[in-house]
């Protein structure tokens, strides 16, 4: 008993001492905060989507020569791709909630009838406003496609009504701000954790940590906790800057976003301290965090959605615990939806994490001198 509160003590002084050793410096805590705050701003003012490959789903109640002619023509865009043909407005919203479509199409029963009597004849859209640039822009290109196929002026107009969930008005910061609380939190505590080792071995103190009664996996934890709760506490302060200067409206429950949170944080860490035990110094660390962080911004669904990427590169998507965080925040924070749901964005993140964290300890033992 005694051994395990001398081991207990001595780890809590090993946290206590880097917190101090990252937060002491004015300078560095300077560094951890405000370009949280700044690049969320910029993000949410700056950030722009391309339009190139749109999914959707089809209910076609007409089954008439004018419905098929319309959906010829946006089959033959090059843009839209018609994922499938439902029978009812739940499977369309069912379509939309999964992700599977970016739009859902519905043409009613007296299509062809109101076009035949002169009547304008409403076509209804269904948007995913989780992607709200993409979406605009499919809605926009819908209605153009729309106004091809009606002919020439004072012939039957085909009518875009459209609609966006979970974004109404389409603002761009709605989809970009959210994934902001993952992917700013993620480059702190990539770095925090990639420096940490190679900070003992180039200060002279990594050898005074082998001669304390902590072993590897003691090490390992130490240096863990502290990113681990720096890493929350930026999320906390983008979802403050998201929700309090943005205005953004938070549908989800708190608790179900920071359960995510904690175990995409935890899979980052374990990522940053691979990288630290295999650096030999603070500088080859830093190098191999930058080469890592680009690709991981660029296959998380950030800035360009997965579905558009090559298939190769939606593959490579599956290692990335940044994917699956954006995609949970967006949907816990936009959609409103419970851990149930989030569950297939949760798996892949504890399995990373399970596989990372262990490797870490691994290095750390093969790796102390």
């Amino acid at each position: 008993m005694n051994a395990l509160l001398r081991r207990l003590n001595a780890l809590r002084a090993l946290i206590r001492k880097e917190f101090l050793s990252v937060l002491k410096d004015p300078s560095t805590r300077v560094i951890l905060f405000a370009p949280a705050i700044m690049q969320s701003l910029l993000f949410g003012y700056a950030a722009t989507y391309d339009l190139n490959n749109v999914p959707y789903v089809l209910l076609d109640r007409s089954h008439s020569p004018a419905s098929a002619d319309l959906m010829a023509r946006i089959d033959a865009s090059g843009v839209f791709h018609r994922m499938a043909q439902v029978d009812s407005p739940s499977q369309m919203g069912d379509a939309i909630d999964r992700g599977e479509a970016l739009v859902a199409i519905h043409i009613g029963q007296r299509f062809a009838a109101q076009l035949a009597a002169g009547e304008a004849a409403p076509v209804q859209v269904i948007a995913d406003g989780r992607n709200s640039t993409s979406a605009g822009a499919a809605i926009a290109y819908l209605g153009a496609i729309a106004a091809a196929a009606s002919g020439p002026a004072g012939a039957p107009r085909i009518r875009v009504e459209s609609r966006a969930w979970f974004n109404p008005n389409l603002e761009t910061r709605w989809n970009v701000v959210p994934a902001l609380i993952a992917a700013l939190s993620m480059l702190q505590t990539l770095l925090l954790t990639a420096l940490s080792v190679a900070r003992e071995r180039e200060q002279g103190t990594f050898d005074q940590l082998l001669v304390t009664p902590l072993c590897a996996l003691d090490i390992m934890v130490g240096k863990a906790v502290p990113p681990v709760l720096i890493g929350l506490a930026q999320s906390t302060l983008i979802l403050c800057v998201a929700r309090f200067w943005f205005g953004i409206p938070m549908a989800g429950s708190v608790l179900t976003l920071y359960a995510g949170l904690v175990i995409f944080t935890t899979a980052s860490v374990g990522i940053g301290l691979s990288i630290s035990a295999l650096s030999v110094s603070m500088q080859q660390a830093m190098l191999y965090t930058f080469v890592l962080v680009m690709p991981l911004m660029l296959l998380s669904g950030l800035t360009t959605p997965v579905r558009n990427m090559p298939q190769w590169l939606q593959w490579a998507t599956q290692v990335n615990p940044l994917r699956f965080a954006i995609d949970l925040v967006q949907r816990v924070y936009l959609e409103g939806v419970g851990l149930a749901t989030v569950a297939q964005d949760l798996y892949p993140m504890l399995i990373i994490g399970a596989l990372t964290l262990p490797l870490a300890a691994w290095l750390f033992r093969n790796r102390l001198v």
